[in-house]
């Protein structure tokens, strides 16, 4: 893949950099020892149509619905336990936890 930004700053793009905004870094976004250690893996190459019948949340609809997106979904840890692997939930019901987020505080540029 040419011309494309590299696994880094894919990485930053999508985890750290979000978790920082949403005041939940270091426990999101980052892979090291204390952190939940959160992992998507996906296929860049395939496509996959996001349909609500295949998501785990509480909602009954998702404004995303039918719309195809680059790169398919194969595998999802979270806190190092696989929940999600080729295209089976294995989560388990409570599971989740609740994270109180920090205060927002903009960068200094």
């Amino acid at each position: 893949m040419t011309g494309r930004i590299t696994p880094e700053r894919f990485v930053e793009l999508t985890s750290a950099m979000p978790a920082r905004l949403f005041g939940l870094w270091p426990q999101k976004g980052l892979l090291a020892p204390g952190s939940d250690g959160d992992v998507v893996i996906i296929a860049p190459r395939q496509s996959q149509q996001i349909q609500h019948r295949h998501l785990h949340d509480n909602a009954d609809y998702s404004p995303w619905e039918g719309f195809t997106c680059q790169g398919a979904i194969v595998r999802t840890l979270s806190r190092g336990e696989t929940i999600f692997c080729d295209g089976t939930f294995t989560g388990k019901a409570g599971r989740g936890r609740f994270l109180r987020r920090k205060p927002f505080v903009p960068p200094v540029l």
